[in-house]
């Protein structure tokens, strides 16, 4: 086995999350009397947590308390509403069972905010994802690596057979800033070309190739 550790990025590599991402913050913006985006748009919003989706979601020179009663109405709705449209991306499950059946150690690392994660983890990955790391206080935001020291000491685990499984320039950095390798798939947020522009050295276009880039010698 190439990796004993596997460390997962949330939104875009294990769930689509976009649907209910953009539901939740078109609710926000039209409480608040703000054009709404389109998914498209919420797509190259989402990435680096969900208050600078937020910001970048507000029109251009809004005032920042503005943007604050914004980010708080999307935060209540989402939190409640974050598992309506959200699905497992195709072949997911059946990859994360067959990584625990052969003694893989997994975490989830999320810039989506704790609850959220804590949702979603309990509806989806509680039978395989040992520990769930979301957005909270005191601890920075991918690609720092402070919530992925929080993941391996959750699994008793160390970096050095770890491996980081994501889907955008954020994940590339994150795992470049704990010095394991990454694998990008193409199958979330960022495309094939933006990964490699970004940095991208193992790319994987199915959750098969990601469970052969793990278990192979």
């Amino acid at each position: 086995m190439k990796y004993t550790t596997v460390i997962f990025d949330l939104d875009g590599t294990l769930l689509d999350t976009l649907p209910d991402l953009a539901s939740a913050a078109n609710y926000a913006l039209r409480r608040h009397h703000l054009p709404e985006h389109s998914i498209d748009d919420i797509r190259r919003f989402v990435g680096n947590g969900i208050r600078r989706l937020i910001e970048r979601a507000v029109p251009p020179g809004a005032p920042g308390s503005l943007t604050d009663d914004v980010f708080s109405t999307f935060k209540q709705y989402y939190v409640s509403h974050c598992q309506q449209l959200t699905r497992p991306y195709a072949g997911i499950p059946e990859a994360l069972q067959a990584l625990r059946q052969a003694g893989v150690k997994m975490a989830i690392v999320s810039n989506k905010l704790q609850p959220a994660v804590d949702v979603l983890h309990e509806i989806w990955f509680r039978d395989t994802v040992t520990v769930a790391v979301g957005e909270r206080e005191g601890v920075s935001r991918k690609p720092a690596r402070d919530m992925i020291d929080i993941a391996c000491e959750g699994l008793g685990s160390d970096l050095s057979d770890a491996v980081y499984v994501g889907d955008s320039d954020v994940d590339i950095a994150t795992a470049r800033n704990v010095s394991i390798p990454c694998i990008s798939v193409t199958w979330g947020f960022r495309d094939r070309a933006f990964l490699v522009a970004h940095g991208a050295a193992s790319l994987a276009d199915t959750a098969q190739d990601v469970v052969d880039a793990i278990l192979s010698d």
